[in-house]
């Protein structure tokens, strides 16, 4: 790598590039699915959580409002 200060020429660059993105192990399709399903699910459970913890807080206020 560059790292005494030399500067590395664009080919050299796109050679790394190359060399460093045949390393990466990419998901199988499945694998993604699965993850993607994973991740909404996740995210509509912790949005009814925070609607209802919302919901809690809102009525806690308008009441305490009430009281004035």
């Amino acid at each position: 790598m560059a790292q005494d200060g030399k500067k590395t020429s664009p080919g050299e660059f796109l050679n790394q590039v190359k060399s460093e993105t045949s390393k990466v192990v990419w998901p199988s399709r499945e694998e993604t699915i699965r993850t993607a399903i994973f991740v909404f699910i996740m995210m509509v459970i912790l949005s009814l959580f925070f609607l209802g913890v919302d919901s809690v807080f809102s009525a806690l206020v308008r009441w305490l409002l009430s009281l004035a």
